[in-house]
């Protein structure tokens, strides 16, 4: 068997590369409409999925779409512009209204092809009258540290804005809508990904009040005000003007995980997938992801290793402490702290987009030795779990991974390798 380490990269990499936009999105192209095509779409990926439509689509287009600093890629007749993530700035707002602008005065002959992927929410930020940039940035770091899942989080997003919530499909009307997805979100749900700028949405405000509420949020009296007055509701699944739109997903978790088991069974590894959507505190995760381990190590139940047990979903992070964070390093450093230093158990985790929290690193590696190593330094991992402060366990271990952007964004990806000398090490 290859060196651990190196066949948990190999499955990560195989996950991100599966869900390469030149990969998924042109089997998804559609016809040629009889008016004119405008492209337009924001997230990570929305750039690399613009150079794959003008690589694939002979005929005239011209659009705009809003990434990440950093994962711009050259195209010739879609403009891509950059802004901010996780917290928007002025380019956010500045991005949204240049959307917003290219989709005017269209015809229903006309047809806008929208490329939507994970980031979106804080990339095309249009606050709701009432609101600006400063109060949009308010909320999203106070939805970023309460431990919101991210369905919670862009419910509340959809109802602070002007153009997320399927705002954008009807500022397009009377033209036509078709949506490529590349999903970031446990479940796959349209709406929650990117908030949902054309996908009609049937949560209410009064949901998104009942979020701020249920995490304590404390969020100024006019941003309540928006919520309680109603005046933020978004495009409900009746609207009239989105009846004619459609909603593809091109790339999902599960797609990206299946390549992944692909490769660890061409290694000769058996590889059990147990979910694409697994959420909750990313913490509270690994101690589970651990249980399980520890119960294929000692007794062969419900797997017998060597195996490799695969998951994937969004977890997030409640931050009490003043470390660098990360969801993906947070998992990993409790399932470091809970296996104890278990022989034969190895795991890898990390962001698809290649940016775990803030920082600009994917996630990282953990071995056997990881605690070893750490009190070798006199780094207290309790310590380092109780600060979030997860990256800077890891890259002192030198166990960081790093892949800069990789132009996709499928959510997390944990793999965790219980070898077959783990049972060696049982109790």
């Amino acid at each position: 068997m290859q060196a651990p380490r190196d066949l948990l990269r190999r499955m990560f990499d195989a996950a991100i590369a599966a869900a390469q936009p030149a990969r998924c999105v042109p089997r998804h192209l559609p016809s040629p409409p009889r008016g004119r095509l405008v492209v337009i779409g924001a997230g990570k990926a929305s750039a690399a999925m613009a150079r794959a439509v003008e690589d694939h689509w002979t005929g005239q287009l011209s659009g705009l779409v809003v990434t990440r600093y950093g994962y711009a890629v050259p195209c010739e007749r879609i403009e891509i512009f950059e802004s901010a993530h996780p917290v928007p700035d002025a380019a956010s707002v500045e991005g949204a209204r240049r959307v917003l602008e290219t989709v005017s005065g269209l015809t229903a002959d006309d047809l806008v092809l929208c490329l939507m992927s994970g980031g979106a929410s804080s990339l095309l930020v249009a606050p709701i009258e009432g609101l600006n940039l400063a109060d949009k940035q308010l909320v999203n770091r106070a939805l970023l540290k309460c431990g919101a899942s991210i369905g919670e989080m862009n419910c509340v997003r959809r109802h602070l804005s002007s153009i997320k919530g399927g705002r954008l499909a009807a500022a397009c009307h009377p033209a036509k809508v078709i949506t490529l997805v590349m999903s970031d979100v446990p479940g796959d749900r349209p709406s929650d990904i990117g908030s949902g700028p054309t996908v009609a949405d049937p949560t209410t405000c009064a949901d998104a009040l009942a979020i701020v509420k249920r995490y304590r949020m404390e969020l100024p009296r006019h941003v309540i005000e928006v919520l309680e007055s109603g005046r933020g509701e978004s495009i409900k699944p009746d609207d009239a003007r989105l009846a004619r739109n459609e909603v593809h997903l091109v790339a999902t978790p599960q797609l990206a995980l299946e390549a992944a088991a692909a490769v660890g069974r061409e290694g000769g590894i058996p590889v059990h997938l147990l979910s694409d959507r697994i959420e909750g505190e990313a913490r509270d995760v690994g101690k589970a992801m651990a249980g399980i381990a520890l119960q294929v190590a000692r007794y062969g139940q419900p797997f017998e290793p060597p195996c490799v047990l695969l998951s994937g979903g969004e977890t997030t992070v409640t931050v009490r402490g003043e470390g660098r964070g990360g969801r993906n390093v947070e998992f990993l450093l409790s399932l470091a702290i809970a296996l104890d230093g278990q022989r034969g158990v190895h795991a890898l985790a990390g962001d698809t987009d290649g940016v775990d929290g803030i920082e600009e690193l994917a996630g990282a590696y953990m071995g056997p030795d990881t605690l070893a190593r750490a009190w070798a330094k006199r780094i207290n991992p309790k310590d380092a779990l109780a600060n979030n402060d997860g990256h800077g366990f890891f890259e002192v271990l030198g166990d960081s991974i790093a892949t800069g952007p990789t132009l996709t964004n499928v959510n997390d990806f944990r793999a965790v390798l219980v070898g077959a000398d783990a049972k060696q090490g049982g109790e």
